[in-house]
């Protein structure tokens, strides 16, 4: 996460002034100026005071692809048209078993 460029675009966006972004968090100008400009970094209760004060959030989302194994997927893409549809039948048997077995509690 970029502070500088999401507190920006978010104090743009709530049409609000470095200096009415100030009074309303008590944070002060200069030092918004400062995070918006990358020279200073903020603490994660700064920022999310001054994103509150625009109407925003932060929110936390998994990183894409972390944990993925894409070994599988690198080995279908290697593999012909052809060989991808004869893997069908299989693949459909597979499919098929899946949805008709129960869940385990």
């Amino acid at each position: 996460m970029n502070a500088a460029h999401t507190l920006r675009r978010a104090r743009r966006r709530a049409r609000l002034t470095q200096r009415t972004l100030a009074v309303r968090t008590g944070v002060s100008q200069p030092t918004v100026a400062r995070i918006e400009t990358g020279v200073e970094i903020p603490r994660v209760d700064t920022l999310t005071r001054l994103l509150g004060a625009c109407g925003e959030t932060i929110e936390s989302l998994p990183r894409t692809g972390e944990g993925v194994d894409r070994s599988g997927i690198r080995e279908l893409l290697g593999r012909t048209p052809a060989e991808r549809l004869a893997t069908l039948p299989d693949e459909a048997a597979t499919m098929e078993r899946l949805r008709a077995a129960r869940r385990v509690r």
